[in-house]
């Protein structure tokens, strides 16, 4: 008596050696097990009940992570990074920097600089 793929949900494993089988192709009338060689019909695929489930919070809004969302607030300086960059005034190979999104999303961020020892500021956009 031959023996048939055993069948958990929607998926066909192979009764020999417990492999996934795949399924069959267009036109094909028989799957062959990659690992054992195991020949399966195509019919075993037929009638297969798919039933999926999710649970309300699979999918969260925008709105309800908004309200999950913490906000910090940052004293005034406490953002700003010591980088090595030259001063164009002074020359100095210290600055502070902070980087914003001031133009569209698909455009680079605009970096502000901060001379650390004569304080002139520029800014370059990436």
């Amino acid at each position: 008596m031959p023996r048939y793929a055993d069948k958990i949900g929607s998926l066909l494993f192979c009764p020999d050696c417990g492999t996934l089988l795949s399924l069959p192709q267009d036109g094909e009338f028989e799957v062959v097990c990659e690992q054992c060689g195991h020949v399966e019909p195509a019919s075993s695929y037929e009638n297969i009940e798919i039933v999926t489930r999710s649970e309300p919070d699979a999918f969260p809004s925008a709105l309800r992570q908004k309200r999950k969302t913490q906000t910090k607030v940052h004293a005034a300086n406490e953002d700003l990074l010591k980088v090595t960059e030259k001063c164009p005034e002074c020359g100095h190979m210290e600055a502070y920097s902070k980087e914003a999104q001031l133009r569209s999303a698909d455009e680079g961020s605009t970096i502000f600089y901060t001379c650390v020892k004569c304080k002139f500021g520029w800014r370059v956009n990436n």
